[in-house]
């Protein structure tokens, strides 16, 4: 008979919230940055069909921002309830941008309110998208803030702990610890490539439905330039989070990569399988390019997971989850290089129907990455909450209900997701854009 385990229903909560919210955090950093540049643009060149892409996306961006704050405040609650162990260290060291967040989510809704609020009551425009950068400006310090925890938990600085007892607490240094840069860095500029594919992969489709308006071709071209620009910095940030994970966390970069033995010329490993003696087989070896990922140069010496006890190593699984998120990073990069190459070329048609249909699976590939890199970054952490000072199974509650909890929370992501779904579909398809654009006399 099945044996219940708080810890383990307490993961997979915790673990299905944070997939769910995943999805409008990540939009909700990221499409601002796409509504202020197409505002911008159509202010500059004075073309409304940039203000109405503007106007468009910032209602769909509403519908996001709604079901972030109700998953958001699900994962603040669950903190609490299912991980009150590791509160109890946290609430001390890493209070101050969880405080933060908050503050600059205020700041986001504030200023969203007065920008959607104020359309067309402006004789200068400018004065319009200038309220919109307090809102990019909140959903990227947002992101910025609840990351560092995440950070935190990789790198814990700021105290000392003497028998138990937290000492010395500095909440900068916390916040502030040697996996913030990357991580940040990495989550942000993921984000917008994320965003830009979605709403790309949405121009795209409409296109080849046949509705070839000059408006889905403006919008296509935009968020495509933005997906090429991000995926390179991601590519680039990327490499420099190989190099941080090589210095602070080797072992988890040594379960991604199913490197077992300290070696120098190390290979990387795509795809493949382990046996039962770890041996791995069928899989694509790059020479030398684990090296290279790790300390930049092919004759590194690489740490294996042979230096760490074994039942400190993270679930070997992390590995697909991490070629997962590399392999359609790649992709991301080669469509968007091939879509700016032709869109340069005067005799090149970059809205081709292939080129399109691989531009449209650009968004759920997109957002899978977006889950695999967290997928990979939580497991990869494993058996740790709190790198170094306490594992996931001490930071956990001993309720005998959270199995409850599970069930009805399923039941509340399944609803919000219908809703939001029909909501967005209702939205845009009784206000097509077509019909918006003959109300405004264009063609």
């Amino acid at each position: 008979m099945f044996e219940y385990d708080p810890v383990l229903y307490s993961r997979i909560l915790t673990g299905l919230t944070l997939a769910f919210h995943t999805i409008f955090s990540t939009l909700g950093v990221g499409v601002p940055l796409l509504i202020a540049l197409a505002e911008w643009i159509g202010i500059r060149r004075n073309d409304d069909h940039y203000h109405l892409l503007a106007r468009r996306w910032a209602r769909g961006y509403i519908i996001t921002v709604a079901v972030g704050v109700v998953t958001g405040t699900a994962i603040a609650l669950q903190l609490s309830l299912l991980w009150p162990n590791f509160m109890q260290v946290a609430g001390q060291t890493i209070s101050l941008p969880l405080f933060l967040e908050t503050f600059a989510f205020f700041f986001e809704a504030i200023f969203l309110g007065i920008y959607l609020y104020t359309w067309d009551r402006f004789k200068k425009k400018i004065y319009h998208l200038l309220l919109l950068i307090p809102v990019a400006l909140g959903a990227t310090l947002s992101g910025f803030f609840i990351t560092t925890v995440n950070a935190f938990m990789n790198a814990p600085l700021g105290f000392t702990m003497e028998n138990g007892v937290l000492k010395g607490v500095n909440p900068l240094l916390a916040m502030f610890n040697p996996a913030t840069p990357t991580k940040m860095a990495h989550v942000l500029s993921s984000a917008y490539l994320t965003s830009a594919c979605v709403l790309a992969a949405i121009a795209a489709f409409m296109i080849l439905r046949g509705r070839e308006h000059v408006y889905y071709k403006k919008a296509l071209r935009l968020s495509m330039t933005v997906a090429f620009v991000c995926a390179i910095s991601t590519a680039v940030i990327g490499d420099l989070s190989g190099k941080y994970l090589a210095e602070y966390q080797p072992e988890k970069l040594a379960a991604a990569e199913w490197h077992f033995e300290t070696a120098e010329e190390a290979s990387l490993i795509l795809g493949g399988i382990l046996d039962e003696n770890n041996e791995v087989k069928y899989a694509l070896e790059i020479p030398y390019a684990l090296s290279i990922l790790a300390h930049g140069t092919p004759d590194a010496e690489v740490t294996g997971l042979e230096e760490f006890p074994e039942e400190e190593w993270p679930p070997l699984v992390v590995h697909y989850f991490f070629d997962l998120m590399v392999g359609i990073g790649m992709f991301l990069a080669l469509v968007s290089f091939v879509f700016m190459v032709m869109k340069w070329r005067k005799k090149s048609n970059e809205l081709n129907r292939v080129l399109l249909w691989l531009i449209v699976s650009t968004g759920p590939l997109a957002m899978l990455a977006i889950e695999a890199g967290w997928f990979f970054t939580e497991e990869g952490r494993q058996p740790w909450i709190l790198r170094g000072y306490m594992t996931t199974a001490e930071g956990a509650t001993t309720s005998g209900y959270v199995d409850i909890m599970l069930y009805l929370f399923i039941a509340l992501y399944a609803v919000l997701a219908v809703s939001a779904a029909a909501v967005l579909r209702r939205t845009f398809k009784a206000n097509p854009a077509e019909r918006e654009l003959e109300k405004l006399g264009m063609k």
